[in-house]
C-alpha cells in the first residue's frame, strides 16, 4: 500500500490530533467522517480495532507507507531495550520529522518536500532523502533560498530539548537521542508492537 495522500481532515476526525498532518487543532470536528458522522469518544472498539487506531495514527502521523512502518518495526526489534520506544525514537530522528520540529514546514509533508527539493543540508552536504536517519551531532542547514520565505518557517515558542535551535531558525543542531518526554504524539506503543507481534 502507497502513502496516503487524500483528504487529511478525514484522517484527523477519525483518528484524533496529529500534530504531523495539523497544527491547528481548534478547526478540527471531533465527529467521524461523513455526514452523519459519530461521536469518535462514545464509540466501543474491540481490542485488534484499538491496536490498529494505535497503529494508524503512527503511520499517518509520520506519512509512512504500511511497508516502512512494518520495516521500521523490524528494526526496532533487533535492537536492544524496549521495542515500542526504539521504533518511535528511529520515526523521530528521520530527517523530515526533524525539519518539522525545527519549525521548517507546517507538517511533516511540507518539510518532506523542502528536503524533496534540496533546500536542507546535512553536516553541509546536499540530502534529498526524507527518510534519512539523523544522528546526535548532526548539523541541519536551511539554505538561504527558503530561508527568507515566512511562509516556511514556522513560529514556535517552545523547542525540544534534544534540538539546539539559532534565532534566525536557519540551523537546528541535534545535541541527543530523543527521549519519551519529548515525543508530542501520544500512542500507546506497545499496542502497536502487539499488533506486528505476528508479522
Amino acid at each position: 500500500m502507497s502513502r496516503y495522500r487524500g483528504p487529511r481532515l478525514k484522517i484527523l476526525r477519525r483518528l484524533g490530533n496529529l500534530d504531523g498532518l495539523k497544527k491547528d487543532k481548534n478547526s478540527i470536528r471531533k465527529n467521524s467522517p461523513g455526514q452523519h458522522g459519530k461521536d469518535m469518544t462514545k464509540q466501543k472498539i474491540g481490542p485488534y480495532n484499538l491496536r490498529l487506531l494505535e497503529k494508524q495514527k503512527l503511520r499517518f502521523n509520520y506519512g509512512l507507507s504500511e511497508t516502512q512502518l512494518l520495516n521500521f518495526v523490524k528494526k526496532a526489534r533487533r535492537l536492544k531495550g524496549s521495542t515500542g520506544l526504539k521504533l518511535l525514537q528511529m520515526l523521530e530522528m528521520r530527517l523530515d520529522t526533524i525539519a518539522f520540529r525545527l519549525g521548517w514546514g507546517s507538517s511533516i509533508a511540507a518539510a518532506r518536500q523542502l528536503i524533496n527539493h534540496g533546500h536542507i543540508l546535512v553536516n553541509e552536504k546536499n540530502v534529498n532523502i526524507s527518510s534519512f536517519i539523523c544522528k546526535p551531532g548532526d548539523k541541519l542547514t536551511l539554505k538561504s533560498k527558503v530561508s527568507k520565505n515566512q511562509q516556511i518557517l514556522i513560529s514556535s515558542d517552545q523547542y525540544p530539548q534534544f534540538l539546539e535551535v539559532d534565532e534566525a531558525k536557519k540551523t537546528g543542531l541535534i545535541k541527543e537521542i530523543i527521549t519519551k518526554k519529548d515525543f508530542t504524539i501520544s500512542v500507546d506503543e506497545l499496542l502497536i508492537v502487539e499488533y506486528y507481534s505476528r508479522k
